[in-house]
């Protein structure tokens, strides 16, 4: 799965720069990835500093590891047979 999104702005200022943090709780067995980008605002970013024609390019994916569809179902793949069953 990919969601991504762009936010633009004429003019952006921070009071304060902005504490921020990407965590990826729930599921094991997955990879999770976020990125962002920025058009004209520097990372950090200063207090009290107005920026203009700003703009920040996100993207978060996520999918299921290989292999873990096959674990969970106890199979080595669509072509496995159980011996003794």
């Amino acid at each position: 799965m990919e969601f991504t999104s762009t936010v633009d702005a004429e003019q952006l200022r921070f009071d304060a720069p902005p504490e921020t943090d990407v965590r990826f709780h729930g599921s094991p067995g997955r990879a999770s990835d976020s990125r962002s980008r920025r058009h004209h605002l520097p990372d950090p970013v200063e207090a009290d500093h107005t920026y203009d024609d700003v703009s920040v390019d996100y993207r978060l994916t996520t999918r299921l590891r290989r292999g873990i569809d096959r674990l969970r179902r106890g199979t080595d793949g669509p072509d496995h047979e159980r011996n003794g069953s």
